[in-house]
């Protein structure tokens, strides 16, 4: 189309034009960039046909591009969130009640505006229908200080007090009666099976924990409402803003800023934070206040604050002959909705089935596996969490797979091929590349090392991990991890590689000992990263990243490189240790 303007105005043959680079050049030397056609192309009717350009033909695509935002972040001048400030604008620090949807049932704010800064002490409406209370001051150390100094008396009896322990074991008990059906298969032959394999799986809460806590600023007029945040959902939160603030959807601007990771916590259906802040900067306008608010989150609030990655259960019975062929697999599983209570329900919420809970659970390995699953309530608000349901369904298939390989004493690289037949080349591709690429089997490792490997599909792409690990100090220590990815065409091996080497060192945390949100009466029982642990650099392995070639159409690759990762380090543990690892994150006592 833009070919075609070019030609209309110069009046010249459409083949005569030749675009590249952003620009448009005729024969007689005629030039126009796309930008100043762009008007005159979308004039144009649209083709029927159009002939793309030739894989072998691109200059760009395929080769690796380093990021425009690269220097700035790694220099500080990136401007994130948390760094904007509106002018005049004001801090606000909220205290939230520390049972989810509790309310204020009476506070004390003298203390509080004692401080030198604070300008006011105001309750407001927080998530889940409660209340807490706000303070606004200059800056955020004296919002934080006066929140320290206020006395609040709250409201918890009209909700309930979610505990760790009886969660689990009301979990586990459900776990062993069937749920709503996903797949059905004949399970009759488990009873008499040659082997058997018995499994109960635990996976806890999980929190986003983003290096930059949330943030939001909100400035709220008469003619209108301004908001500025790092927002991964900007449909859902526009239209909480003008919901919340009484603004027609025209009258609302939402400022998408870089943020400093989210992994899902900043893409809410609710849009939590965001509503809330929107609250904030009303009672703040209806006490007399004007100008621009920054609700501004620590650390402690960002971990205690909600929308986890939901604790589930997984109850395995499987069934295996004399030659280790799984002849019977009986699977229930146990955890909250995501989806449920959200726009999406209707569409992946089908007979009492979150899809999201049970996905990858089926359709890649051929076995008979009779699935259930039941959805849970429970007063603890949970959201995706990067690479979602896979990181538990992942963990379980990639686990019990190496399981039955080891009770058919087949090697787990032969064993796995054997069960994805010849309809999964793909995942051949991704696992052979990463064992070729790693030395797997062929290769001797040092003294106390061990192989592990795992596969998982997730957003259409395959992801292999063939990973090297030791015990050390009666800790695993993952020292090399060999990746195998399937993604289609790869549009920038670059970030390909770094989004590998992210989700893999994002998995390990969650085999590290702490990395577990759990709750008691109701309150959650860690606060910063010196109770809920993060992978940091002395825990980073060696990643080599290698990408299957391929010329179709590109598929996910932001998630896709978390959900192997701790099965396959799981895999090695157990060749060292003889222990199968249950439950994330790692116990080896």
């Amino acid at each position: 189309m833009l070919v075609a303007a070019a030609a209309e105005q110069w009046k010249v043959k459409p083949e005569q034009v030749k675009a590249a680079k952003g620009v448009l050049t005729g024969p007689a030397g005629q030039k126009a960039t796309f930008g100043a056609m762009a008007d005159a192309a979308m004039k144009q009717p649209v083709p029927e046909k159009v002939v793309l350009k030739d894989v072998k033909d691109f200059h760009i695509v395929g080769k690796p591009v380093k990021r425009l935002d690269a220097r700035l972040k790694s220099t500080g001048k990136q401007v994130f969130g948390m760094d904007f400030k509106a002018p005049g604008s004001k801090v606000a620090v909220v205290a939230r009640p520390p049972v989810f949807g509790a309310k204020v049932a009476k506070f004390d704010a003298s203390k509080a505006k004692a401080i030198k800064g604070v300008i006011d002490v105001l309750q407001v409406a927080t998530d889940r229908g409660g209340s807490g209370v706000v303070v606004i001051a200059d800056g955020y150390w004296p919002a934080k200080q006066g929140r320290d100094a206020l006395v609040i008396d709250w409201d918890s009896s009209a909700v309930e007090k979610v505990s760790s322990d009886k969660q689990l074991a009301d979990y586990k008990a459900l776990a062993k009666t069937p749920g709503a059906v996903v797949a059905r298969a004949d399970t009759s032959r488990l009873a008499g099976a040659a082997h058997k394999i018995e499994a109960v799986y635990e996976f806890p809460y999980l929190a986003h924990a983003p290096m930059e806590p949330l943030n939001c600023v909100v400035d709220l007029r008469d003619d209108g409402c301004t908001v500025w945040a790092g927002s991964q959902f900007q449909t859902f939160d526009h239209g909480a803003i003008a919901a919340t603030s009484g603004f027609k959807p025209e009258q609302v601007v939402l400022h998408t800023m870089m943020a400093g990771g989210g992994f899902g916590r900043r893409a809410v259906p609710t849009s939590d934070y965001i509503v809330e802040a929107v609250n904030v900067a009303k009672v703040y306008k209806a006490a007399g206040h004007a100008g621009p608010v920054k609700i501004i989150w620590s650390r402690e609030d960002d971990i205690k604050g909600g929308y986890y990655r939901p604790s589930h259960v997984h109850n395995a019975e499987i069934g295996l002959d004399e030659q280790g062929n799984i002849v019977a697999w009986n699977h229930s599983i146990v955890g909250q909705s995501i989806i449920s209570g959200t726009p999406f329900e209707p569409v992946m919420v089908k007979n009492g089935v979150d899809a999201t809970m049970v996905e990858g659970m089926t359709g890649t390995y051929a076995v008979p596996m009779n699935l259930t699953a039941h959805i849970a309530k429970a007063n603890v608000p949970v959201l995706w969490w990067r690479s979602v349901g896979s990181t538990h369904t992942g963990y379980v298939m990639e686990t019990l797979i190496d399981e039955a390989a080891h009770v058919a004493k087949t090697d787990p690289v032969v064993y796995r091929k054997k069960l994805l037949g010849a309809d999964h080349p793909r995942h051949v591709a991704a696992l052979d590349l990463a064992v070729a690429k790693s030395g797997y089997g062929k290769k001797a490792l040092p003294k106390g090392q061990a192989w592990g490997v795992a596969m998982h599909e997730s957003f259409n792409t395959v992801i292999a991990y063939v990973v090297v690990a030791s015990i050390k100090d009666g800790a695993p220590k993952l020292h090399h991890v060999t990746a195998g990815v399937h993604c289609n065409l790869a549009v920038n091996p670059l970030t390909i590689e770094a989004q590998i080497q992210g989700a893999a060192l994002m998995g390990l945390t969650t085999t590290m000992p702490g990395a577990a949100i759990t709750l008691k009466d109701g309150v959650v029982e860690q606060q910063n990263f010196s109770d809920y642990p993060v992978a940091r650099m002395p825990d980073m392995p060696v990643v080599e990243v290698h990408i299957v070639q391929s010329a179709d159409a590109p598929t996910g690759m932001g998630e896709p490189g978390l959900p192997p990762l701790a099965p396959a380090l799981a895999n090695a543990v157990f060749t060292l240790t003889g222990k199968r690892m249950r439950k994330l994150p790692f116990d080896l006592a």
